[in-house]
């Protein structure tokens, strides 16, 4: 995947804006649920501790906690050429329901 991809699939979630928030691109509904990187190679996600520990366990090459305190709050970074949309799909729509967004799907 790349930085395209990610964004096209960010703002696909329903009522997603894309704003600059530092350096990054950011994604939010309510709040900011995802971060794209300038370099477009990584993104980072607002997970829940347990949604984390899942994606970083089941997937350690792709998903890595920030290594700070936000990465405790679930913040994970995700390295996009290691996953496709199917992949990343199932973890995004869970940081966008963490950002706000109304799951009615599930």
């Amino acid at each position: 995947m790349c930085g395209t991809e990610f964004r096209a699939l960010a703002l696909a979630l329903d009522g997603t804006l894309e704003v600059p928030h530092f350096e990054r691109r950011a994604f939010k509904v309510r709040r900011i649920f995802a971060s794209l990187a300038p370099s477009e190679e990584t993104a980072n996600l607002f997970l829940t501790p347990l949604e984390q520990e899942h994606w970083c366990g089941r997937l350690p090459d792709v998903f890595t906690p920030l290594p700070n305190n936000w990465g405790a709050r679930g913040w994970t970074t995700i390295t996009l050429a290691q996953i496709d949309a199917d992949g990343l799909g199932p973890a995004l729509r869970g940081a966008w329901v963490n950002g706000g967004g109304v799951d009615l799907q599930g």
